[in-house]
């Protein structure tokens, strides 16, 4: 059995830290839980640092008012007992007894007092001939003595002096203290300054292992209410993140899938709610997709039905019009109105049929290899006429796509056949510029006209069936309403897109482009869905640009001779 190892992605989100910002500010925007836990530890952590620190420096206080009170009353007392050795001793004039009492003094002091640091130093030079002089025990010096504390021993005989100082040790540290000073009265001889040192090392070692103590209890109890929180949001959490995977699933289409509802709480009120909801879904999709089921039937029924007498009608239709010089000018109108209109309602039922086979998913390509630009050619020559009838100028632009690709030749002339004429019906008589050009990826073909245009939000509109921008605006062309619907659908088809470009004022581009290989689109059009030429740039050519002149251009090489004139 081998070990198993941590992921790449794990091993190089540890490596790389310099993208931990970046990947903390996306858990932070995404998860719920990390925000929550986040939260609730940054605001566990203040309250317990806070309260922590507030009851470290009150403990740190009372401990050293109350060491602080404890030397004092030490202090006094071994001074106070000095002092009545002192004021009991009958000494009179005899410098030996004088110097054995304060011998006394030197050896009563440190064994009434709990610190061998001790120093006396008499305030006024003592009368000559007494022996008493000043002492130090255990190491303390006047080094250590500040002015101010003997200032006010001196100032002050009836009261203690203290201060705070740094006690060197023997090994070279220093410990905390404290120095506490008053007067000492000597028959015959004078008032002497005595201080004493205490030594607050173990309170030190006291307040650091409570500091200490309150410090891993808060690093403990941090780590607890993490876990705490870990598990109350987890059992919380993972009902809504189950409900946001299952509305995910329902969204995609799986409407079997639904919640589990364990107990009476709120979330099982939500997960109740939420399969009511699923339930009511799935029931009225059902019925929309059997009622769309049934009017995909009903059309495609009727347009087949429709066929037979439709095509009596046309037969009968020509045959009047054929023979309408004859008649009256009422009867000649009457019969061209009828023959239109014939023509069109068939086109029509072949539009519903079209549409029909798209809704049923029945559509298969005929591919053939096909040069998108020869095609582009030949839609342009047949729709040339139109475009003179509305006083426009059709042109050709191929700077490539000649290559032949796998396409449907016959979906792809509709398409083009249906750009071709609604640029021409909305062209208000400007210029209709074919631009046809390819890359590695894709061919492309892109119709641009200089009318009307349309705002942003029609234009998001102008795929839908039987939708105009301008209700009240007549089609010249006799189309159906349904012709961008069916050339959306053959550009998507064929793995392409059909995207569209327009501005109210300056005109209207549609790019029709397709995969050189059967599959997705990869890259960019070889044709801008946003034009860059203006009305004034296609003016200045004086003649419409020809795709026998492009071909001289840029394929001189590959034409045999003999044959240029010929293309």
């Amino acid at each position: 059995m081998t070990a198993a190892s941590p992921t790449p992605t794990t091993v190089a989100l540890w490596r790389d830290w310099r993208g931990w910002p970046e990947t903390l500010a996306n858990l932070w925007r995404r998860s719920l839980r990390f925000r929550t836990i986040t939260i609730t530890l940054v605001l566990t952590s203040l309250a317990i640092f806070i309260t922590s620190l507030t009851m470290a420096l009150v403990i740190q206080n009372n401990l050293f008012e109350s060491r602080r009170d404890e030397v004092l009353y030490d202090a006094l007392s071994a001074v106070d007992q000095a002092q009545k050795t002192l004021d009991s001793a009958e000494v009179s004039d005899d410098p030996s007894a004088l110097r054995a009492l304060w011998g006394d003094v030197q050896d009563a002091i440190p064994r009434a007092a709990s610190s061998s640091l001790i120093a006396a130093f008499p305030i006024d030079e003592p009368p000559v001939g007494t022996g008493v002089r000043g002492f130090t025990t255990g190491g303390l010096s006047g080094d250590l003595l500040s002015a101010g504390l003997r200032g006010r021993v001196v100032a002050l005989p009836d009261r203690q002096a203290w201060q705070s100082v740094a006690l060197p040790m023997e090994d070279g540290s220093v410990s905390p203290g404290i120095i506490v000073g008053q007067q000492l009265i000597v028959p015959e001889v004078g008032a002497f300054e005595v201080y004493i040192a205490y030594d607050l090392a173990d309170s030190e070692r006291t307040l650091q292992f409570v500091q200490s103590t309150l410090w891993t209890a808060g690093l403990i109890l941090i780590a607890i209410i993490a876990g705490i929180s870990w598990i109350v949001l987890r059992l919380v959490s993972k009902p809504i993140i189950e409900a946001a995977e299952t509305s995910a699933r329902l969204a995609a289409g799986d409407l079997a899938v639904r919640l589990p509802v364990h107990g009476e709480d709120e979330l099982a009120t939500l997960a109740r709610s939420f399969n009511a909801m699923a339930d009511s879904i799935e029931s009225q999709i059902k019925e929309l997709g059997e009622l769309s089921l049934v009017q995909q039937r009903f059309v495609s029924d009727v347009s087949h039905e429709l066929r037979t007498p439709l095509t009596t009608i046309r037969l009968a239709a020509d045959m009047l019009n054929d023979q309408r010089e004859h008649f009256d000018t009422t009867t000649n109108r009457t019969t061209e109105l009828l023959h239109t209109q014939v023509q069109r309602f068939e086109t029509l039922l072949s539009d519903l049929l079209e549409i029909s086979r798209y809704d049923a998913g029945s559509v298969q390509l005929e591919l053939e290899a096909t040069s998108l630009t020869d095609l582009a050619e030949d839609i342009v020559d047949q729709m040339r006429p139109l475009a003179d009838g509305h006083g426009s100028e059709l042109r050709l632009v191929a700077p490539g796509g000649y290559s032949p690709v796998d396409m449907d030749p016959r979906r792809v002339r509709r398409v083009l056949r249906n750009l071709i004429g609604n640029a021409i019906e909305h062209g208000e008589g400007r210029p209709v510029v074919v631009t046809v050009d390819s890359n590695q990826h894709a061919v492309a073909v892109g119709v641009r006209d200089f009318g009307l245009g349309m705002t942003p939000t029609h234009a998001e509109r102008v795929f839908d069936r039987f939708w105009r921008a301008d209700p009240s605006r007549q089609r010249t062309i006799g189309g159906t309403g349904l012709g961008l619907s069916i050339a959306l659908g053959d550009a998507r088809l064929h793995g392409g897109t059909l995207a569209v470009w327009s501005e109210l004022a300056v005109g209207t581009n549609f790019v029709l482009t397709v995969p050189r290989h059967p599959g997705e689109l990869n890259g960019s059009s070889p044709v801008p869905l946003e034009p860059q030429e203006t009305l004034a740039d296609v003016s200045r050519a004086t003649q419409p640009i020809q795709l026998t002149e492009l071909r001289q251009l840029y394929f001189t090489e590959s034409i045999p001779p003999g044959e240029e004139d010929h293309s």
